[in-house]
């Protein structure tokens, strides 16, 4: 499914969507290049789980933990991630397959930790649709119908 995001509120509002819908034990992958608006789309799915404290990349600690919303929701930011041991040190397996909600980003990173199928998300810019214009390429994961995330 292919979503088009004319502002940054149109990529939280989606994030916020995604994260009203989640449910527990769910993994979102999420892909961009830097400044694509992974962070904005990351701070809509926590405001849809219910969470109000501030969200942000978890670029230096690879893992941010919030407990407040309906679900836990696990924030991970795997671009520092050099070798994979860092991830069972960490216990990666707890979060991905526990009672909360992962989103991940730069997944492509520890793509052989991943759950099979987990929803991809994929946020490129289209400079020639405008500064703002993002294309959202959803994939995988439980089937989310169009009608379910567009008002």
């Amino acid at each position: 499914m292919i979503i088009e995001s004319f502002k940054m509120e149109d990529t939280y509002n989606l994030g916020r969507k995604l994260g009203e819908l989640a449910e527990a034990g769910e993994v979102y992958c999420l892909l961009g290049d830097l400044g694509t608006g992974k962070t904005v789309l990351a701070q809509g799915f926590a405001r849809g789980l219910g969470i109000t404290e501030a969200v942000s990349s978890p670029t230096f600690t690879i893992i941010r933990e919030y407990e407040e919303g309906r679900l836990p929701f696990y924030h991970f930011d795997v671009y520092r991630i050099e070798d994979m041991e860092e991830m069972y040190e960490m216990g990666y397996e707890d979060y991905f397959y526990g009672s909360g909600v992962c989103l991940i980003e730069w997944p492509n990173r520890i793509e052989e930790l991943l759950p099979p199928d987990p929803a991809v998300i994929t946020i490129e810019k289209e400079l020639e649709k405008g500064y703002d214009y993002r294309r959202i390429t959803l994939e995988n994961g439980r089937r989310i119908r169009y009608e379910d995330i567009s008002n």
